[in-house]
């Protein structure tokens, strides 16, 4: 047992708006790091300053590894994350320790000279592991800031803000990049520079209303002997599952298609680079995506409510197996309108998945369950960016990207089979055992 329920608002309580809203104003933070630095800047400058002269398809090999490495690091942690949570009232300590790791090595990227490649990747793993960190007690915080039914829009607004949040510092930092002299910097690679301090300093001022606002749900359970109770806890996820076949199921689809998802987001940038596209491009894409993502969260938010979430989220993985179809006929046109279309979707499936699979746990286990959701996240994510750069290392970009329908079409079939309805009844009823 992980200790007493997670505090949840009871349905007669007022609508915590307050509360939602600084929970969910920490993706605005952080998503400038996914989107500024993840998918399109660090790329962009790692192939053309910090990988300067390499082979062809090297850069591409050498960004899946970094992402692949810090994806693997969290994965080994998330449980033990996940155990902290619950055991002591550690979720808010334990996202602020990571994001500041984050933040920390965000800005480091500032002083990474040209041609140290094994620097900036090894700063961009750091980075990495301190947003991915992160996110394990974030994600498990949703179920003390709304209600069961609550959970598709509360998710999705979080992605909303995180679209429009880092949609607003990456336009600043496009700006910079394609016009530095108009702030007074003396080139392009300045201008990328800068953009990464500046990602440091808007995802650390943005966590902040969680920390002040969000209340630290109870935990149970002593931190002594925290690392053995991770392993036993993460023995009794597995066991618990077993209860919960169709938490197990969705988990199982989840780890699917979210991999795809995932490589999509880190290794478009790089895709789009090896095949000649110009800078200019890759980045006004981006900022595509960014803006068509905003409202676009929030519609499949009120689509989940209305059509379910399991139907709106297979609709979304439809729509990105369309696009990696389409992406081996990719020019600059081309790339501009599956931006659009993955701005679509791209919150959508994230933050559907989260909502949908916070209703199939029991919330005195959220921590637990969420540790082991996030690992199997980030276990996809080492496989999905290794095996993209492995494939145009060796066979070439263009083709490199139809290993992701595999994926898309095993998880989309698996997500099909998962019934919401028994999934809620299947965690109401261990809840009422663990009570």
């Amino acid at each position: 047992m992980s200790g007493p329920p997670t505090a949840v608002p009871s349905a007669d309580a007022p609508p915590r708006r307050r509360v939602a809203l600084a929970w969910a104003f920490y993706d605005w933070g952080n998503s400038a790091f996914s989107t500024t630095v993840m998918a399109t800047l660090f790329p962009i400058l790692f192939h053309k300053y910090w990988c300067a002269g390499a082979e062809p398809g090297l850069a591409t090999l050498r960004l899946g590894s970094a992402s692949s490495t810090a994806s693997a690091i969290v994965l080994v942690l998330a449980p033990l994350i996940g155990a902290l949570a619950d055991a002591g009232r550690l979720r808010k300590p334990l996202l602020a320790g990571f994001a500041l790791l984050g933040v920390t090595a965000t800005a480091a990227l500032w002083f990474v000279p040209s041609g140290h490649w094994w620097l900036a990747a090894a700063l961009y793993t750091i980075a990495t592991v301190g947003f991915l960190g992160a996110n394990v007690p974030y994600d498990g915080l949703l179920v003390s800031v709304a209600l069961p039914s609550e959970r598709d829009r509360v998710s999705s607004l979080g992605y909303a803000l995180g679209y429009l949040g880092g949609g607003l510092l990456f336009a600043v930092n496009v700006a910079m990049v394609l016009a530095p002299q108009a702030f007074g910097l003396p080139d392009k690679t300045a201008a990328t520079r800068l953009a990464f301090v500046s990602v440091a300093l808007w995802w650390a001022f943005f966590t902040l209303p969680l920390l002040g606002y969000v209340p630290e749900p109870p935990g149970g359970g002593a931190l002594r002997g925290v690392v053995g109770r991770a392993a036993r806890e993460l023995g009794g996820a597995l066991r618990a599952i077993q209860s919960l076949p169709n938490a197990g199921r969705f988990l199982l689809a989840y780890w699917l298609y979210i991999d795809a998802v995932q490589t999509i987001i880190v290794m478009a940038a790089s895709f789009g680079s090896e095949l000649g596209l110009p800078d200019s491009a890759l980045i006004v894409a981006l900022l595509i995506t960014q803006f068509v993502g905003f409202p676009s969260a929030i519609l499949f938010g009120r689509l989940g409510e209305r059509l379910g979430t399991r139907t709106s989220l297979l609709v979304a993985i439809g729509v990105y197996l369309g696009v990696v179809v389409m992406s081996t006929m990719l020019t600059a046109a081309l790339f501009y309108l599956l931006a659009a279309i993955v701005g679509l979707v791209q919150g959508a499936a994230q933050a559907l998945s989260r909502s949908l699979f916070s209703r199939l746990v029991p919330a005195s286990k959220a921590g637990e369950m969420f540790g082991f959701y996030n690992m199997l996240g980030k276990f996809a994510a080492v496989v999905g960016p290794l095996v993209v750069g492995l494939t145009s290392a060796y066979v070439g970009p263009r083709w490199s990207v139809l290993s992701l329908t595999v994926l898309l079409v095993a998880g989309g079939a698996l997500l099909f089979r998962v019934d919401e309805t028994r999934g809620r009844a299947e965690a109401e009823r261990m809840e009422r055992t663990l009570a």
